[in-house]
C-alpha cells in the first residue's frame, strides 16, 4: 500500500474541480494543469499548485501525456487522476505513468486496452454468461462476407467502428440494397476518426433503452456494483439527461444486470471505478454494449442514491486498500436526476454556441447540486466539449427529484449564450418522460425545436409586458410620492407661518 500525498489532475473544468475537492477532504495536496485558454478557470485557482501545459488546442495541452508525466515527476507527485475524456482511457498513458513510478488512479493498462476495443471486450466476456447482441465476433472489412452475416442476423443491422465511440463510424442499415454504401461509409469514417477502419456488425435494436451499471473493484479481487443509471435521453448518440435508479428496472432485473456487470469486470481483472453499459430492448431483455474504464460524467446520480463518494473510492483503491463496502450493505435511497447544461442551441440542431457567460447564477436550495467549472464573465472556449455544468437534483422519490429539477432549471440564470436548459425542461415536462415510457429515440420522436422557439417568444413577450408594467408602476408611484412631499412641504410652511 502506498499513501498518496499529492495528486496531479490531468484534466480541466468541472471534473478537475470535482477531484480536487475530494482530495482536499482527504488531506491530499493537488496540482492543476491548464491550457492558455483555461488560465482563469476555477480549477486553476482551487488547486495547491497550477502549471500551464501549453496552447489552447487539447492536442497541444491536455493530451500531452509525456509532458504531463515529466511535470508530475518534477513536482514530486504521487499519483495522476485523469478525470474523464482526454487521457482517461489511454492504455499507453496509464502504462507510462506506472513505469515512471507514479500511481495511475484508474484501472490497469491491460483492462483499459481490452475494454477499449469493442471486439476484444466481447471476446473477453465470452467465457461468462453475459447476454450479447447477436452479431460478428471479429472485425470485418470484406463487404461480401459482411453482407452474408447481415442477412443471417436479419435487418435492420448496425455497423459499428471497433475502436469507436460518440456515434462515429456507426451506420444503421435497414435493407440489403443500402448495405454496401453504408459499410463503405462506416469504414471510411472509422479510419478518419480513429485511424482504424475495423468495423463489426450486430443486430440493431430499434427501440432501445441505454442503462448502465456502476462497478467498483479493489486490487485484491473484491467487486461490487452500485446499481443502475438510466441514460436513454440522448442527442447525437450522447447522453443529456441521466437518472438513478431507472424507472423500468425491477429488483430481479437489477440483480441480473449487476451480476452481468461484475462478470464483465472479472473478465478483465478490473479494479477502480468503471461502468458497464447495456442496451435494453422493448421486452426489457438486456445486452452487453461496452465498458467505460473511467469515472463517468453522470457519476453524481449514483453518489446521491448511495451516499458513496466515487472519487474517494478511486483514490483509496489506487492506494491498494481493500474495499470496505460490501454488496449487502448497499441500498438505493431516493432518486437522483442529472441534466447536462451544454453551451448548445437546441433549436439549431444542438450546435455548440460559444461566447461569454454574461450572467451566471447557480440554483440553490434543498436537493440541488451543481458541478461546474465556470464563473460569471468567463468565456466558453471553442477548443473543448461545450458542457458548462452538471445540474443534479435529489428527492425522496422520482416525482420530487423531477419537481426539484424543474425548479432548479427555472432558478439557473445564464445569459450571453444559448444552453440546453430549455430542452431539458421540455423533456422533464413531457408525458413520455414523466411516465417512464421512453427510449433513446426520444429526441427524434418527441422534440420539436419550434416549440422551444414559441416558448422563448412567449417568455420574451411576457418579460417585455412585465417591464412595461413595472416602469408604469414606478412612474405612478414616483408621481404620487412627489405630490405627497409637496403637500407636506406646504403644510410645514403653513405651520411655520402659524407658529410665527
Amino acid at each position: 500500500m502506498h499513501r498518496i500525498k499529492k495528486i496531479l489532475v490531468a484534466n480541466r473544468g468541472e471534473i478537475a474541480l470535482r477531484v480536487i475537492r475530494t482530495a482536499r477532504d482527504m488531506g491530499i495536496k493537488t496540482v492543476s494543469i491548464f491550457s492558455e485558454a483555461d488560465r482563469n478557470s476555477p480549477h486553476v485557482k482551487f488547486a495547491d499548485e497550477a502549471i500551464c501545459i501549453g496552447p489552447p488546442p487539447s492536442s497541444e495541452s491536455y493530451l500531452l501525456g509525456e509532458k504531463i508525466i515529466e511535470l508530475a515527476k518534477k513536482l514530486k507527485v504521487d499519483a495522476i487522476h485523469p478525470g474523464y475524456g482526454f487521457l482517461s482511457e489511454n492504455a499507453n498513458f496509464a502504462k507510462k505513468v506506472a513505469e515512471n513510478g507514479i500511481i495511475f488512479i484508474g484501472p490497469s493498462p491491460e483492462a483499459i486496452q481490452t475494454m477499449g476495443d469493442k471486439l476484444a471486450a466481447k471476446s473477453a466476456v465470452a467465457n461468462y454468461e453475459v447476454p450479447m447482441v447477436p452479431g460478428t465476433s471479429t472485425a470485418i472489412t470484406d463487404i461480401k462476407s459482411a453482407k452474408e452475416k447481415a442477412e443471417e442476423i436479419g435487418y435492420p443491422v448496425l455497423i459499428k467502428a471497433s475502436a469507436g465511440g460518440g456515434g462515429k463510424g456507426m451506420r444503421i442499415v435497414n435493407s440489403e440494397e443500402d448495405f454496401e454504401s453504408q459499410m463503405e461509409r462506416a469504414i471510411s469514417e472509422a479510419q478518419s476518426a480513429f485511424g482504424d477502419g475495423a468495423v463489426f456488425i450486430e443486430k440493431f435494436i430499434s427501440s432501445p433503452r441505454h442503462i448502465e451499471i456502476q462497478v467498483l473493484g479493489d486490487q485484491l479481487g473484491n467487486l461490487i456494483y452500485l446499481f443502475e443509471r438510466e441514460c436513454s435521453i440522448q442527442r447525437r448518440h450522447q447522453k443529456v439527461i441521466e437518472e438513478a435508479p431507472s424507472s423500468v428496472v425491477s429488483q430481479e432485473m437489477r440483480e441480473a444486470m449487476g451480476k452481468a456487470a461484475l462478470d464483465v469486470a472479472k473478465a478483465c481483472n478490473y479494479y477502480g471505478a468503471g461502468t458497464v453499459e447495456f442496451i435494453v430492448d422493448e421486452n426489457l431483455d438486456f445486452y452487453f454494449l461496452e465498458m467505460n474504464t473511467r469515472l463517468q460524467v453522470e457519476h453524481p446520480v449514483t453518489e446521491e442514491i448511495t451516499g458513496i463518494d466515487l472519487v474517494e473510492q478511486q483514490i483509496l483503491i489506487a492506494e491498494g486498500k481493500a474495499l470496505e463496502i460490501k454488496q449487502e450493505d448497499l441500498s438505493i435511497k431516493g432518486h437522483a436526476i442529472e441534466v447536462r447544461v451544454y453551451a448548445e442551441d437546441p433549436t439549431n440542431n444542438f450546435l455548440p454556441d460559444t461566447g461569454c457567460l454574461e450572467t451566471y447564477k447557480r440554483p440553490q436550495g434543498p436537493g440541488v447540486r451543481v458541478d461546474d467549472g465556470f464563473e460569471e464573465n468567463m468565456d466558453i472556449p471553442i477548443y473543448y466539449d461545450p458542457m458548462i455544468a452538471k445540474l443534479v437534483t435529489y428527492g425522496q422519490n422520482r416525482s420530487q427529484a423531477i419537481q426539484r429539477m424543474l425548479r432548479a432549471i427555472e432558478d439557473y440564470e445564464i445569459s450571453g449564450i444559448e444552453t440546453t436548459l430549455d430542452f431539458c425542461r421540455f423533456v422533464l415536462e413531457h408525458q413520455s418522460f414523466i411516465s417512464g415510457k421512453f427510449d433513446t429515440k426520444f429526441v427524434e420522436e418527441h422534440f420539436d425545436p419550434e416549440k422551444l422557439n414559441e416558448e422563448k417568444e412567449r417568455d420574451r413577450e411576457s418579460a417585455e409586458i412585465a417591464a412595461i408594467l413595472a416602469a408604469s408602476f414606478f412612474n405612478n408611484h414616483q408621481g404620487k410620492r412627489k405630490t405627497t412631499v409637496s403637500d407636506s412641504q406646504k403644510k410645514s410652511k403653513w405651520q411655520q407661518r402659524k407658529n410665527h
